[in-house]
């Protein structure tokens, strides 16, 4: 089953971006660019969900939201 987790990624637009999900605690990734981050990313989730499930860890579930605001 698919589920869709919120990523936040982060850099000043010079390179090396890092990311997390607020939802997956201990997930994390990089990359030299914007593109390269959120591949590393989806797949480092798709690893760690895949490790949570073979040791019979629960799987949080996504819950996180994210919006813009304007001040």
């Amino acid at each position: 089953m698919t589920q869709r987790y919120l990523i936040v990624i982060e850099g000043n637009g010079s390179g090396n971006y890092s990311a997390y999900s607020p939802d997956i605690p201990g997930c994390a990734a990089t990359g030299d660019t914007l593109e390269e981050c959120e591949s590393v990313m989806r797949e480092a989730l798709a690893l760690h969900i895949e490790s949570l499930r073979e040791h019979g860890d629960e799987v949080p579930q996504p819950s996180s939201l994210a919006a813009y605001v304007e001040v």
